[in-house]
């Protein structure tokens, strides 16, 4: 039986052998004691008593806000194990917050993961319409904004660099001490290969070079941000390595997966597996090859045992570059 303590700065969660459950009415008596506590009080004895119990365990709480680009739009990534994460606005996504979820199980950690996003929107929208929602307190959050960084300038960071200060305000008036980090994603294939678009003409990698540069500007304008996640670097990468294609418009040749949903915007679930795969190495600091070719949501997902290792090593590669580990 599992038994969970939420105290003022972290939650506690106690795992109790079914024949070591406590009576109920000894359950009782306990709580029927309590009242006469004053609230400190209580939350030391409920802290004793966890602490107390044979398996104790501090979770991790961990909030995502984004966009599509979070909850894994045109991809079976978007509903995946909604049931394993806590969804604020109720709209039963699963998306990379519930991939992150599963590899933390399979690496036995605990965490606790929760998302708010909405398609389409930057993060000063979050903070107009949803600060009530994620005023909360977190140990670590990640922030993703709008793909280009600014819908009506594409590359320019000022808005960003605004609003991740005004986020990183609300979280730190919760949790001094909450992790930040800004998830910096991917190309757009649209945006480079199609005459209308801003990065068009250039490499596959001029867009993501942008968005990263406008990232570390917020990062370094705003200094309770830990670090950016290079999500869209891990895209190159694979690019370059062969293991992706660089044009979806043109296809893939035997052996190549395609990072980029049929929109050539939005990622594929590959994309989403391997964005999940740079955070979840980034914020547990485990290697992400550790979870081996056997991982549970790339089965589940229909990414081959021979993909899921290579997306891992892309994954470790781009976070030992970044300095994110060893």
């Amino acid at each position: 039986m599992e038994h969970e303590f939420c105290l003022p700065d972290a939650t506690v969660v106690c795992r109790l052998p079914e024949a070591e459950t406590p009576d109920r009415s000894d359950v009782q008596t306990r709580v029927g004691h309590s009242r006469r506590l004053t609230k400190p009080r209580m939350w030391l004895c409920a802290a004793a008593l966890a602490c107390a119990l044979p398996s104790c365990t501090w979770a991790d709480t961990l909030l995502f806000v984004g966009n599509s680009f979070t909850f894994g739009y045109l991809s079976p990534v978007w509903h995946y194990r909604p049931d394993s994460v806590t969804d604020l606005n109720h709209e039963g996504v699963g998306g990379v917050p519930a991939l992150f979820k599963q590899f933390t199980q399979e690496a036995g950690l605990n965490w606790q993961v929760s998302l708010e996003t909405s398609p389409g929107k930057d993060l000063q929208w979050h903070i107009d319409h949803k600060s009530a929602v994620i005023g909360q307190r977190f140990d670590h959050v990640v922030l993703q904004s709008f793909s280009t960084l600014d819908a009506v300038h594409p590359g320019d960071p000022t808005q960003l660099i605004l609003s991740t200060g005004l986020l990183v305000s609300l979280f730190q008036a919760q949790n001094p001490k909450v992790d930040i980090w800004l998830d910096s994603t991917w190309s757009r294939p649209d945006l480079t290969y199609e005459p209308k678009g801003h990065w068009y003409g250039k490499p596959i990698d001029a867009m993501e070079k942008d968005v990263r540069e406008g990232y570390d500007k917020a990062a370094a304008a705003n200094k309770g941000v830990h670090g950016v996640l290079p999500v869209g670097q891990a895209f190159n990468r694979a690019i370059e390595s062969g293991l992706a294609t660089a044009n979806p418009y043109k296809g893939t040749v035997p052996g190549q997966i395609d990072l980029w949903a049929g929109d050539n915007y939005h990622a594929s679930t590959y994309g989403y597996y391997l964005e999940a795969l740079v955070v979840f190495g980034a914020l547990t600091g485990r290697d992400p090859v550790s979870l081996g070719r056997e991982e549970k949501a790339a089965i589940e997902l229909g990414i081959s045992p021979d993909q899921a290792t290579q997306l891992q090593q892309i994954a470790h590669a781009q976070l030992v570059a970044d300095q994110r580990l060893p």
